[in-house]
């Protein structure tokens, strides 16, 4: 959603001093970081009110928080005025791409450190965000943006193949589709606008635009950062040992700490600050997705927050802390001393093998008793219905891992995946289960 300032009932500008250790979280309701946010403010001693849509929630921390319309930023910035009126934030957060803009809008009215609301907005919109990148000259794919509304023939004269195409607004690989032709790039192109017209999104540019871009062969990673005043410290780089080529494009392990040359490590951070500088952002967390082949560092994804799932939770055997710590601390800042840990880690999002009902999960045991695992976790219960990519967007659980080296991390994932068995039972629509 865009967001813009407009005339609002200032109250008496929020500085850090004048609010010790209160930060205002917006989450939309559902949101699976909120919990690791919580959990990182009550082991830091931080007060932390969310702010979300959430108005029945039988959750205390979303039914005694603000609440929000998110499709209504100006109305939902006066509700956060008032509440800074009564009690000051020392920063304002959101923890999700639905929730980052209102963030920004809002520590901007509050004089707090933030990041330009348009630059949130370039980071969270996939087609702005490679306009803005090529013109600053940052290595990107060549793209093209294809309107819904109209024919697709001659949009697509020009694209070459392989290609993937993606909504513009949407995460966690959901509606991202490979083609290598041009009758593929058209049922693609196809079923993803039938994903957008059921995906909520609130703007209608964003329901009726697709990015496609050349695809980009190459070994992908994931990093971390926080930016302080424009320079971005890194935090981690999670390499993605399984070859991501599609035609789907669904994440599985993250490994760290990252197995590249030191020299690739630096080209990552430099060609990731000079994504930041173009969309200009400046301040708090990023996620950063790229690829690395021969012709250098590729942006596929720089967005101004977190990590999705549990990943977080990985950075303590960097750092010490979770992530979320170290975001609170952060945006506080405050900073706190980094107990690096030999070894490596990793984490498994469980892949959803199928589309249908989930019966049970066999084998979560015997894949916790595999040396090097620390904790399996089965998110989706049974009964419930398994959305496989590209329409879904969550995976079936975590694996996590430690081990002495990042190789025997991978290796314990890799032998605890292969316990489980997921049973599911077609889904048949229109009959009850």
């Amino acid at each position: 959603m865009a967001v813009a300032a407009a005339a609002v009932s200032r109250p008496v500008t929020a500085t850090r001093k004048a609010a010790p250790r209160r930060i205002l979280l917006i989450a939309p309701h559902g949101s699976y970081r909120t919990a690791p946010f919580l959990a990182a403010a009550k082991t830091r001693g931080i007060e932390v009110l969310i702010a979300s849509e959430a108005k029945h929630s039988l959750v205390s921390a979303y039914a005694q928080g603000l609440h929000l319309d998110l499709g209504d930023p100006q109305t939902s910035l006066q509700t956060i005025l008032r509440e800074a009126q009564r009690r000051p934030f020392a920063a304002v957060l959101g923890s999700d791409d639905a929730s980052i803009e209102l963030a920004a809008l809002a520590a901007s009215e509050l004089g707090l450190p933030h990041n330009p609301t348009a630059a949130v907005r370039l980071a969270r919109r996939k087609d702005l965000a490679r306009e803005r990148l090529t013109q600053a000259g940052v290595p990107v794919p060549r793209h093209w943006r294809l309107d819904l509304t109209r024919p697709l023939a001659a949009q697509i004269e020009d694209v070459r193949f392989p290609c993937v195409l993606k909504p513009v607004a949407l995460a966690a690989s959901q509606g991202v589709i490979r083609a290598d032709n041009l009758a593929e790039l058209t049922r693609a192109a196809a079923r993803i606008q039938v994903l957008l017209a059921g995906a909520g999104l609130r703007e209608a540019e964003e329901r009726e635009t697709i990015l496609v871009e050349e695809f980009i062969p190459g070994f992908e990673v994931a990093v971390e950062g926080l930016l302080t005043h424009g320079s971005l410290e890194i935090l981690t780089i999670f390499d993605k040992p399984d070859p991501l080529n599609g035609p789907y494009f669904e994440e599985t392990y993250y490994i760290t700490p990252s197995r590249l040359a030191a020299p690739v490590q630096r080209a990552l951070r430099e060609t990731i600050s000079s994504a930041c500088a173009a969309y200009g952002l400046r301040e708090g967390p990023i996620h950063a997705e790229c690829r690395i082949n021969e012709q250098g560092v590729w942006i596929l994804e720089v967005a101004a927050r977190t990590i999705g799932g549990l990943c977080g939770r990985l950075l303590r055997f960097g750092t010490g802390s979770s992530l979320e710590e170290l975001v609170l601390l952060h945006a506080l800042g405050e900073r706190p001393e980094l107990n690096s840990e030999p070894g490596g880690a990793g984490v498994l999002m469980i892949p959803i093998p199928q589309a249908g009902i989930l019966r049970r999960v066999e084998g979560v045991l015997a894949a916790g008793k595999v040396p090097d695992i620390e904790e399996v976790v089965i998110h989706v219960r049974e009964g419930y219905e398994l959305v496989p990519l590209p329409e879904g967007a969550s995976y079936l659980g975590f694996i996590f891992a430690r081990a002495p080296s990042a190789e025997q991390a991978e290796a314990a994932l890799r032998a605890a995946h292969a316990c489980l068995r997921v049973v599911v039972m077609p889904l048949w629509k229109g009959v009850s289960v």
